[in-house]
């Protein structure tokens, strides 16, 4: 710690580290913000676009899938090549998608410009990394806990907005504002952000970055399309089985090559592969929330729902989730230097599991909502500003953003499951009202105990987490035999 302390201070420029905070944790609310500009019209697209509703789905799978892929990839070559420029590489690549997207006259533009989009999630893990080389000591808890954060707070703020705009103007506004907001990214970060000179020597692994790639796509595109599909075709099982394949003999590989693009036998250790698995469940817990909560809230009451609001007032009830993931960042960074970042992970999990536990007791009113969404924040902010920590104290700081980028993608993964579950039960539990068929209200009580699920098991593994041993100054993470 104490010469990583060293390192950060001869690579900070004179810049307010306040200002790279911003600048990094701006970039990173806009990826999130790029993944949930759609949801607000994803039941309209096959009107917008004059589509079958099987193809306007990759409107959404697309993003996933880009973000899944490029995430770790780009983690690597951030320790390799340097960390600054491959985000800005990464904002680009999310700008140019949002001007493709807003040109868009149909779904081929729409998809294509997705894709590009989904790039934008490796800034994440990328400016977690950043931060870790540039910022003094005493600015890093917090600065970690707000950029984790974003991902989070980008659904929360996007998604009211989103639906804003969708009701009340063209939808390809959505697209000009994300570019606007990208390109900002890109000055604010080529002005503001100092270039970090902390490289990882070696090849860039190719072969493991294609073999992870063919996985993750054949993995994801089961789990996300699979309902559609049918859990038990041909396709589904061939995707999935073939994926799992692929997958087992990528990590023979990364165990023998010499410049992996993850060192398993990093990932292995405790600390690391605890944290990854406790991340996945809460991000799974995460995206249940954001999946089935607003279809609770929205559902008619004409036809069975308990509160049937409209969707721009959702997305407000849904806000306060987002303001308290950016109130409570601060707080959390203080309460990792004072308790350390293992009991605010199993804190997060907890209180994310008693917002689901007020939905299955009593969920009929909006106040109710609103609770539910202010407990939900803080337990999701909370654990998003430890998860990264507890990665970085368990890696040499040349593997930083390959390792954070593998806690991301394995957050991804999560979000992917819950969507495919919670999207596979509302879709078998349902009734009929004349010629509406709707989840029933059993459905969404199971979803919210899958959620709950969710993030128990978080909480759970978390709590067996390793204690932290400071490593004498110098001395570099040991591998496991």
């Amino acid at each position: 710690m104490h010469d990583d302390a060293r390192r950060r201070r001869r690579l900070t420029r004179t810049t307010d580290p306040r200002v790279v905070v911003f600048a990094l944790s701006l970039a990173g609310l806009t990826s999130a913000f790029m993944q949930t500009i759609i949801v607000p019209i994803q039941a309209r697209l096959p009107e917008l676009l004059d589509a079958p509703r099987e193809d306007t789905a990759w409107v959404v799978t697309i993003t996933l899938l880009t973000s899944a892929v490029v995430t770790p990839i780009a983690g690597r070559l951030g320790d390799m090549v340097g960390k600054r420029r491959i985000a800005l590489v990464l904002l680009a690549l999310m700008t140019l998608g949002s001007l493709v997207a807003a040109f868009a006259p149909g779904i081929v533009g729409l998809i294509i410009g997705r894709g590009l989009q989904g790039a934008g999630m490796g800034v994440i893990p990328l400016g977690i990394s950043i931060m870790r080389d540039v910022l003094p000591e005493r600015r890093l808890p917090g600065g970690i806990a707000l950029m984790s954060a974003t991902l989070g707070i980008g659904g929360a703020i996007g998604i009211p907005l989103s639906a804003f705009i969708s009701e009340y103007a063209d939808w390809h506004l959505l697209f000009w504002i994300a570019a606007g907001l990208g390109a900002l990214d890109l000055l604010l970060v080529v002005a503001v952000v100092p270039v970090s000179v902390l490289r990882t020597p070696g090849r860039f692994d190719w072969l493991g970055s294609i073999g992870l790639a063919t996985a993750l796509v054949g993995l994801l595109l089961a789990l996300s399309r699979g309902g559609a599909w049918g859990w038990t075709s041909p396709l589904t099982l061939g995707l999935g089985l073939g994926g799992l394949a692929v997958l087992a003999g990528w990590g023979w590989y990364e165990l023998r090559d010499g410049n992996p693009l993850v060192d398993l036998r990093v990932a292995a250790r405790a600390p690391v592969l605890l944290t990854n698995l406790s991340s996945l469940f809460l991000s799974f817990g995460l995206f249940a929330f954001n999946v089935g909560v607003p279809q609770y809230l929205e559902q008619s009451t004409a036809t069975g729902g308990q509160i049937g609001l409209s969707l721009t007032m959702t997305g407000l009830v849904l806000l306060p989730s987002g303001l308290m993931m950016l109130a409570i960042a601060p707080i959390s960074g203080r309460l990792i230097r004072l308790l350390g970042p293992k009991p605010l992970l199993i804190a997060g999990g907890a209180i994310v599991g008693v917002a689901y536990v007020i939905c299955l007791i009593d969920l009929t009113n909006v106040w109710q909502a609103l609770v539910v969404n202010v407990v939900f924040g803080i337990g999701i902010g909370l654990a998003f500003a430890a998860a990264p920590t507890l990665i970085m104290r368990a890696v040499p700081a040349t593997e930083t953003a390959a390792a954070n980028g593998l806690n991301a993608l394995l957050r991804s993964v999560g979000t992917t499951a819950a969507a495919a579950a919670v999207g596979a039960l509302l879709a078998a539990m349902t009734v009929e009202y004349g010629a509406v068929v709707v989840p029933t209200q059993d459905a969404f009580r199971w979803a919210f105990v899958l959620g709950l699920a969710a993030a128990v098991l978080s909480a759970g593994i978390a709590a067996f987490i390793p204690r932290h041993v400071p490593r004498p100054v110098g001395e570099r993470p040991a591998l496991p035999e």
